[in-house]
C-alpha cells in the first residue's frame, strides 16, 4: 500500500467518524422533541394527499397550500383530542379521589357479582383456590387505585410543565408545516442517500409508508371508533367517567381476540349483577354487533390485507413500544417491526451478485 493510499484511507475514516460524532450530537440535541418531530413526521405522512389536493384550489402555491392543510389538521384533529384529553385527566382524577376517601368499594362490586353468579360457579371458584375472595378484591382495588392515580398524576406533570407542552406543541405545529411543503421532496433526498441500492430503497421506502398508514387507520382509528361508540354505550345506560372508559376500550382494542370486550364485558356483568338488566343486555349487544363489528367492517376498509405483519407480532411490538416509548410506541413498534420483516424479505428475494472474476493475466 502506498503512502497516498494510506493517507486517504486515514483522510476517510477520518470524515466517517466525524459524520458518525456529528450525527450522534444531532440526535442528542433534538432528543427533547422527538415525540414532536415524530407525530409531525406521521401528521405529514398521513395528510400529505390532502395537501396534494390543496395544491391545485391555491394555484400550486405550496406554502399556502400547506399552511390551509396544517389548519385543518389543528382544528379537526388536534385541538378536539387535547379537549377531550383533558376531560378524561380530570374523570380520572376524580376517580382517583373517589378510590382514596372510600366513596368507591370495588369490593362491594365483586361481591355482588360473585353473589349473583349460579352456586355451581362458585364452587367451582371456591375449589380452584378464589374462595377467599376478599385478598383478591383488595388487590383488585389496590390495581384500580393505583391505575386511575396515574393518570391523575399526568394532570400535575402537564401543569407544571406547561411551557414545555406548549415548546414541544409549537416545534410540531412548524415542523409539519415544512413536512407538508417539502416531504416529496425530502423524501427523495433521503432515498437517494441510502447506502443501498436504489430499488431496494425504494422498496423499504414503500412500505414503510404503507406500515406507516396501515397502524395509524387500522390501530389509531379504529381503536378510536371503538372506544367512541363504547363511551356513548355507557352514557345510555347511565355508567360514569365514559370517556376514561371509552379510553381504555380504545387502548383494549390494540390487543387481538377479547381487545374492547376486557372492558365492556365486566361493565355489563356489573350491571346484570346489580339488578340494571336492560342496560347490561344493552352493553351486551353493542359489544357484540356494533363495537365488535367495527373492527372487522373499519379495518379492510382503512387498512387492506396486504399489511404483511402477524396479529402477535402487532400485540408483542405494540406494548413493547408503549413500554419503551409511551403513546409514540404504539406506531413505532409495528412499524419497527414491518421493517424489519420487509428487510428480511428483500434480503432473502434479492440475489447477491459476485464480483467479477479478476483478469488471468
Amino acid at each position: 500500500m502506498t503512502q497516498d493510499s494510506m493517507a486517504n484511507g486515514l483522510q476517510r475514516g477520518g470524515f466517517i467518524l466525524f459524520l458518525a460524532l456529528i450525527s450522534i450530537a444531532l440526535i442528542i440535541v433534538v432528543w427533547p422533541f422527538a415525540s414532536s418531530l415524530l407525530w409531525a413526521a406521521l401528521a405529514a405522512i398521513m395528510f400529505q394527499p390532502l395537501n396534494q389536493r390543496l395544491l391545485p384550489i391555491f394555484k400550486q402555491s405550496a406554502n399556502r397550500a400547506a399552511l390551509a392543510a396544517l389548519m385543518i389538521i389543528t382544528f379537526a384533529v388536534i385541538l378536539p383530542t387535547l379537549w377531550i384529553g383533558t376531560m378524561i385527566v380530570e374523570q380520572a382524577a376524580e376517580l382517583f379521589l373517589a378510590f382514596r376517601d372510600n366513596e368507591i368499594d370495588v369490593s362491594a362490586w365483586f361481591t355482588k357479582i360473585f353473589d349473583a353468579l349460579p352456586a355451581g360457579i362458585q364452587a367451582s371458584l371456591n375449589n380452584s383456590g378464589l374462595g377467599t375472595i376478599s385478598s383478591l378484591l383488595d388487590r383488585v382495588q389496590d390495581f384500580a387505585r393505583e391505575s386511575t392515580g396515574v393518570l391523575a398524576q399526568q394532570a400535575v406533570v402537564i401543569g407544571g410543565s406547561a411551557l414545555s407542552f406548549v415548546i414541544a406543541f409549537g416545534v410540531g405545529l412548524y415542523v409539519t408545516f415544512f413536512l407538508l411543503r417539502d416531504g416529496p421532496h425530502i423524501g427523495e433526498t433521503v432515498v437517494a442517500a441510502l447506502p443501498m441500492e436504489r430499488s431496494i430503497a425504494s422498496k423499504l421506502t414503500t412500505k414503510f409508508l404503507s406500515i406507516v398508514r396501515a397502524t395509524i387507520k387500522g390501530s389509531v382509528v379504529v381503536g378510536l371508533v371503538q372506544g367512541a361508540l363504547g363511551a356513548m354505550t355507557f352514557w345510555v345506560v347511565g355508567m360514569p367517567s365514559v370517556l376514561l372508559l371509552g379510553l381504555l376500550m380504545a387502548v383494549f382494542s390494540l390487543l387481538p381476540a377479547l381487545g374492547p370486550a376486557i372492558v365492556w364485558l365486566p361493565v355489563a356483568a356489573y350491571l346484570l349483577a346489580t339488578g340494571a338488566i336492560w342496560q347490561g343486555v344493552l352493553v351486551i349487544i353493542s359489544g357484540v354487533l356494533v363495537i365488535g363489528m367495527a373492527d372487522n367492517v373499519l379495518r379492510p376498509i382503512l387498512v387492506g390485507r396486504d399489511t404483511g405483519i402477524p396479529d402477535w407480532i402487532v400485540l408483542i411490538t405494540t406494548l413493547g413500544g408503549i413500554s419503551l416509548m409511551g403513546l409514540s410506541g404504539i406506531v413505532v413498534g409495528p412499524l419497527v417491526a414491518g421493517l424489519f420483516l420487509a428487510g428480511w424479505t428483500l434480503s432473502k428475494n434479492t440475489p447477491v451478485n459476485p464480483a467479477p472474476d479478476a483478469a488471468v493475466e
